[in-house]
């Protein structure tokens, strides 16, 4: 009889975790009196028209932006790539809270400068702090698309009497077609999943009503709408795996020659998407400060986001390990992995929503740290798992095999030969997790233990409350915090593309 790999046991169980919530919500689901009505109805067509929307801006931002940091000799280009790249740094709720608290009678700019602007809410405000915070999704894609496209073709229409605008239009573009469709799917993914947002701008879309179903005790209502959600979620990643980036050979890179008309309607372009989305959240975080002076905040919050975010950081990596090596031991190792990656696509409050009911029948669970760092490692795991993943395909398995000859059992050799080459992808992992935890807000709103707030959920404890000023703080912390381990996770990208030699 063939001896299964060992690593498919903690495979399973991890995969069997994974698919947990969803069961979760099927089982909570059969109490909904109403399957589908018209208020479902107007909430699908909310959270449609906001995908839609969302997606067609950053589009029509990120691919300009995208052709012109590519192939244009823009002056301070890397300065540019990074700034533009920036927004993806920034929870898109924190846009939010500016965006609100900035346009409108009596908001910010009408205190500061009388000038009269409209309130930022609804379809309308929702999609336009959505576009500027997703953007950058269809800007590197799109940007990674250009790069591999070689510039003969479009040399040869150019000498065959093609326009310059023609030649973008009929030869660049749809060669790049892949990479821009698999930005636009995941701005779609990120607009799904996102919560805040919308309840800011005061837009029902189905994150939005499921967390007033949850505080309303309508558990059996919010599940039903977490699984109409799912649906549409599922939709979107079924797309993005057809997806296949067209690569070609490397060749000659194309270079614009744009007049200087053109270069400065592209900087245009840049700095009032940069304004808006760095500069007017920032002016408005540092002008609350100065006025509040930090009230009702404590370095507590900090500190339990800091702590969460370590340990699901930590246990994300520790999970991630045995399913990245199961994933090279066969097909089940591959459904296994395959699987963890439905957490991701879960979003947050709909994750929340199915462990809230999960600690409610486990007393011992419900409000527990632990309930909420199980979430968010699972919410978070796919991103562990693929950073792990192409680090360990990356290791000779004749080093390993060497060791071994040697007289090393598997475990030393895992310590002292494979460790060593995959530890920078792990760093790189860690940070990735560790940033998207201290983020993260619906899940841990909903999971948080009694008198444990985080960064995030402070931030709209003082929403809720009015408050808005006392977010100053906590928001700039959020903001240097992703700053930060944006460094450390591209630092140990780099680091391990130099240990690995690619």
């Amino acid at each position: 009889m063939k001896r299964l790999p060992l690593l498919w046991l903690p495979a399973a169980v991890i995969a069997a975790a994974a698919l947990a919530p969803v069961v979760v919500l099927i089982f909570m689901s059969l109490d909904a009196q109403v399957v589908f009505d018209a208020r479902s109805a107007e909430i699908l067509l909310n959270t449609g028209m906001l995908a839609v929307l969302t997606v067609a801006g950053a589009v029509l931002v990120g691919v300009p932006l995208a052709i012109v940091t590519t192939y244009t000799a823009l002056p301070f280009r890397r300065l540019w790539i990074a700034l533009l790249a920036a927004p993806l740094a920034i929870p898109s709720y924190l846009g939010a809270f500016a965006f609100f608290a900035a346009f409108g009678p009596g908001g910010e700019i009408d205190a500061l400068t009388g000038i009269a602007t409209p309130r930022a809410e609804g379809l309308l405000g929702a999609s336009v702090v959505m576009t500027l915070y997703t953007y950058p999704f269809v800007f590197i894609a799109t940007r990674a698309a250009l790069q591999t496209l070689d510039a003969n073709v479009v040399d040869v229409a150019r000498t065959l009497g093609l326009p310059l605008s023609a030649a973008l239009l009929r030869i660049v573009l749809p060669r790049a077609a892949n990479g821009i469709a698999a930005g636009a799917l995941l701005v779609a993914l990120y607009t799904l999943s996102d919560f805040a947002t919308p309840e800011i701008m005061h837009l029902d879309t189905f994150t939005r009503m499921i967390y007033v179903e949850y505080n309303a005790f309508g558990l059996d209502r919010a599940a039903l709408m977490s699984l109409q959600l799912l649906v549409l979620v599922v939709c979107v990643l079924v797309l993005e795996a057809r997806i296949r980036v067209r690569r070609e050979r490397p060749g000659r890179v194309l270079r614009l020659s744009l007049g200087w008309p053109m270069r400065l309607a592209a900087i245009a372009l840049a700095v009032v998407v940069l304004a808006a989305a760095l500069v007017l959240p920032i002016t408005i975080f540092v002008l609350w400060l100065v006025r509040e002076g930090g009230t009702g905040f404590e370095i507590r919050y900090a500190l339990n986001s800091a702590y969460a975010a370590l340990l699901v950081a930590a246990a994300a990596v520790a999970v991630a390990l045995p399913l990245a090596y199961a994933a090279s031991t066969g097909w089940f190792g591959k459904l296994c992995e395959r699987a963890s990656y439905l957490g991701f696509g879960i979003p947050g409050i709909v994750m929340g929503t199915a462990l809230v009911y999960l600690g409610l029948r486990i007393p011992l669970l419900y409000q527990t740290l632990a309930l909420m760092v199980a979430a968010l490692t699972l919410r978070f795991l796919p991103l562990a798992v693929g950073s792990v993943r192409s680090s360990t395909e990356r290791v000779e398995s004749s080093l390993i095999g060497a060791a071994r000859s040697l007289g090393a059992t598997p475990s030393e050799a895992f310590r002292r030969v494979s460790l060593p080459l995959i530890l920078p992808g792990i760093i790189a992992a860690a940070a990735l997790v560790f940033l998207e935890a201290m983020r993260e807000l619906p899940a841990t709103l909903l999971l948080r233990p009694n008198e444990f707030d985080t960064l995030a959920t402070y931030l709209w404890r003082v929403y809720e409350a009015g408050y808005l000023g006392r977010g100053a703080l906590p928001a700039l912390a959020l903001i240097g915090v992703s700053a930060i381990a944006l460094v450390l996770m591209l630092s140990g990208e780099a680091r391990r593309q130099r240990t690995l030699g690619v």
